[in-house]
């Protein structure tokens, strides 16, 4: 068949706008497939979608983005700042952990300087006395003061040890403490044998004294805690005076037990007396008026002025005075109360200075924690807002796309639809209303969604029904046409019997074989507007005769051959519908094939159905064109102006989508094959033979191909049907010269076609025929085929205005033993077939005479007919009215 232009759906009739193809909803998805290229409407190729552009980013992503990056730049920010506080907050948490572990150094310090005074003086009376009684009692003497130095340090490691990842600086100090304090252990034992000097053994308590208070002074809490600082350094200024006093008390009490004063004994107390001034005026400088008030109070307390006064006894006095010794015991009862005395002091300075630190270390974490959890908050509640405000804007942009796409590609294209197969009023359309009832931005879009949605249901019915009325004047144009041609074809009919002339019968026979296809033009413009066609059959016909029937339809029958190996019945109803089918494809079959070639017909069964061939050896098709032509038969489009390009693929695909005929092409040898698939519900038993009824007998025809089964009986398929259609005395067809007209059976009747009117049954008169003459040809409609000829108006009862003809016997036959039937409705029940089941009219037992109707009275009842039809239109109501859909519900 010929390619062209590709039909869509959407495409209307004349006055309709073609819109896009509708696309098919994927449930999964939730999404429409798109449209289907196969159907004609290619889609516009869209740009891929990229990561890397903003704009291609989905508004998901985009809302995700804007709240995302200010909330990491937050986060940074407050991350820098809470990593100071924390900071802070460590650096303070270790010093108040350092200035804690002072109280272990203070009472470690006292105890390795009770322990250096007394070894200095026990050394100094050992050199002095050197007995083994005197050593002994030395030992004795040191043995507890080194026990308690002992213990004191032990403290210290325990209180040390959750520092060991305290800063670098105060691990080092740690260490030289400890490494000095082992050496001082290690001397021990050279301070009874007396073998090493007092300056040696006393060098080494200075030392660890020294690290000590190091150790004691390292806690810093920054450049930005002044105050903090300042009470590190009041206690250690505090050690240091008590350390010289310690030291003085040492070389007092070692001239004491000596007896004497050695050579630079006088400098080396005058340098601690000048330190010692020193470091208390240091820490006077430092102390808090409270702190400076509790040490004057100390230093009026009558133990630590009686060992003042003594210790004012041993300076130098004028001219050649010499310093005075003091009393051994009863200075260090004296000097040993004064450092009691010191010592409580310096615990108070040291715990003033731990208090500090301990409140500024929970103040910085308390700040902390507040600042933390302010961010935290802030950061939270910002979060909670955005996902909030970014959840509704999102939710809000889902909906309205999930309303847009179901929308444009499931609501629309459905409504779209059924206004196209409308065939009633259609009265208002509700458009569903905006799922967004916010009214904000996003709202008045949806607003504006459901505007554009509602005016183009609006645009739709508003073209449904010019549709409607272009349909409806196609209709009455058709019918008017078919009016003409039936008058025509009457007149045609009157003319050939009473013309003599072989060439001017010749020209008649092309006249009428013209006005047939005309008035197949008229049924095909009655497919295009979608209408039924009025040819009716009330009773099952034989598939052969049915393509006979066909092949009478077409122009170049002669080149048709029909080869039937079935004894198939198709139902009355949907004998015109194949019948047209089958002329169009016959027709183009033989239209684009070489004249010599000719067309077969090949019936065969197909399961319970039937199959039917048409083969022809013509042009052929690409394979691309050939797609797309199956592509209309399988799915046919709606009428638009290309159907009238290619109107016979449009006929074709829309009587098989009709009464559920498939139709498809396929190439052949040297043509196309179209393969036409009849299905079972179309396909009936042979009726009964009516009472008198001549059954024709399976006699041969010139031109059968013996190897097609022609079976006998009523109303099957008889030897004329296996002929060649060349026989058929149609459009162009004149007898030889000279030779009388052998004219093919009916396969209904079994008398020859076009050979008049029927002979009289039996009981009735024969009227006597002229001698010599021979039955007159006329053209073979599709009427003479399928319907018997009997005595009554010209042209056959099929396609006549008075319906099928009667019994040619004048018995009425029995109601068909199954009712014809349209089908089923949408609620499954049966569609009746108008006039399907009334009786044929009897006829006479005598032809009937024809009589001419009165012109005047045929002009007054036509006129009258206008009239009312035109009274019917004006009063028609505007409203339509849309199909109810599967649910019962209007739309």
């Amino acid at each position: 068949m010929p390619s062209g232009r590709p039909l869509t759906r959407t495409a209307g009739l004349v006055g309709w706008t073609p819109l896009p193809d509708v696309v098919e909803w994927n449930e999964e998805a939730g999404v429409g497939a798109g449209p289907d290229p196969a159907r004609g409407a290619v889609p516009q190729p869209h740009r891929r979608r990229s990561g890397f552009r903003l704009r291609d980013w989905r508004m998901g992503t985009k809302l995700a983005t804007v709240l995302v990056i200010p909330s990491l730049a937050f986060l940074v920010l407050a991350g820098i700042q809470t990593r100071g506080l924390v900071g802070q907050t460590t650096t303070l948490s270790a010093f108040a952990e350092q200035v804690g572990i002072g109280r272990q150094i203070a009472v470690a310090v006292d105890r390795l300087q009770h322990e250096r005074d007394r070894t200095a003086g026990e050394l100094a009376g050992l050199r002095r006395a050197g007995t083994g009684a005197d050593r002994d009692a030395a030992v004795a003497a040191l043995k507890p003061l080194q026990a308690a130095t002992d213990r004191a340090v032990a403290d210290l490691r325990t209180a040390a040890a959750p520092l060991a990842d305290a800063d670098a600086a105060w691990r080092v100090s740690y260490s030289e403490a400890l490494e000095a304090y082992d050496q001082v252990v290690n001397i021990r034992a050279a301070v009874a044998p007396a073998v090493l000097s007092s300056d040696t053994v006393l060098s080494n308590y200075h030392r660890s004294v020294a690290a000590l208070l190091n150790l004691l002074a390292e806690p810093s809490p920054g450049g930005e805690r002044q105050e903090l600082t300042e009470a590190v350094l009041r206690y250690v200024q505090l050690s240091r005076v008590k350390e010289l006093s310690s030291r003085i008390r040492a070389e007092l009490y070692a001239a004491a037990r000596s007896g004497r004063y050695e050579a630079d004994d006088q400098v080396t107390l005058s340098d601690l007396r000048a330190q010692q001034l020193t470091a208390l005026g240091a820490f006077r400088v430092a102390a808090t008026a409270d702190q400076i008030r509790r040490y004057d109070q100390t230093s009026v307390d009558p133990a630590f002025v009686a060992a003042t006064r003594m210790e004012e006894r041993t300076l130098p006095g004028g001219g050649d005075a010499k310093p005075a010794l003091l009393d051994a015991e009863q200075w260090w009862s004296a000097s040993e109360q004064r450092q009691e005395l010191l010592r409580q002091m310096e615990s108070g300075v040291v715990d003033d200075a731990v208090r500090r630190a301990d409140d500024a270390s929970a103040r910085q974490l308390r700040d902390t924690l507040l600042v933390a959890g302010g961010i935290a908050t802030v950061l939270l509640v910002a979060v909670a807002i955005s996902l909030l405000v970014g959840r509704s804007v999102a939710r809000g942009m889902r909906q309205l796309r999930g309303q847009a796409l179901r929308i444009a590609q499931v609501d629309l294209p459905l409504t779209l639809e059924r206004l196209r197969t409308v065939d009633r009023p259609v009265g208002a359309i509700d458009v569903p209303p905006a799922v967004i009832d916010s009214q904000d931005e996003i709202g008045e879009l949806a607003e504006a969604f459901v505007a554009v949605h509602r005016s183009a249901v609006d645009v739709a019915v508003e073209q449904a029904m010019m549709r409607r009325n272009v349909n409806a004047m196609f209709v009455n144009l058709a019918r008017r046409s078919q009016v003409l041609v039936e008058r025509q074809l009457e007149l045609l009919d009157d003319l050939e019997r009473e013309e003599s002339d072989p060439d001017q019968l010749e020209n008649l026979f092309k006249l009428d074989h013209l006005a047939a296809r005309m008035r197949r033009n008229d049924e095909s413009l009655l497919v295009l507007a979608g209408s039924e066609s009025t040819r009716r059959w009330n009773r099952p016909v034989g598939l052969g005769a049915v393509l006979l029937a066909a092949s009478a339809e077409i122009e170049q029958y002669q080149r048709v051959r029909h080869e039937n190996r079935t004894d198939l019945h198709v139902v009355g109803h949907a004998v015109g519908d194949l019948v047209h089918l089958f002329a169009e494809l016959l027709e183009n079959a033989t239209s684009f094939s070489r004249p010599e070639t000719t067309v077969r017909v090949v019936v065969e069964p197909d399961g319970r159905g039937a199959l039917v061939r048409v083969v022809d050896e013509g042009l052929g098709m690409s394979p691309a064109a050939l797609a797309e032509a199956n592509s209309v038969l399988a799915e046919p489009p709606a009428a638009d102006v290309s159907a009238s390009e290619r109107m016979g693929l449009f006929v074709v695909s829309h009587l098989g989508a009709r009464n559920g005929v498939r139709v498809r092409l396929q190439a052949g040898g040297a043509g196309l094959v179209a393969l036409v698939r009849i299905p079972v519900e179309l396909l009936a038993e042979a009726p009964a033979p009516e009472a008198g009824r001549p059954v024709p007998a399976g006699r041969p025809v010139p031109g059968v191909d013996r190897s097609v089964r022609t079976p006998t009986g009523p109303v099957a398929a008889s030897g004329a049907l296996a002929a060649p259609t060349a026989e058929l005395p149609v459009a162009g067809w004149r007898p030889a010269p000279g030779q009388p007209a052998a004219l093919p059976l009916s396969p209904l009747t079994g008398r020859p076609l076009g050979d008049g009117p029927e002979a009289p049954t039996s009981g009735s008169p024969a009227p006597a025929a002229p001698a010599g003459a021979v039955p007159r040809p006329r053209p073979a409609r599709a009427e003479d085929v399928l319907t018997p000829a009997v005595a009554g108006p010209a042209g056959g009862g099929w396609f006549s205005r008075q319906g099928p003809t009667a019994s040619p016997l004048g018995v009425t036959p029995a109601p068909a033993p199954t009712p014809v039937t349209g089908g089923t409705n949408e609620r499954g029940l049966p569609v009746r077939v108008p006039m399907a089941q009334l009786a044929p009219a009897s006829v006479a037992d005598r032809p009937v005479m024809r009589h001419e109707p009165d012109p005047e009275a045929v002009g007054g009842m036509l006129s009258r007919l206008y009239s009312g039809v035109r009274r019917a239109e004006a009063e028609e109501t505007t409203e339509m009215y849309l199909p109810r859909d599967e649910g019962g519900r209007r739309q």
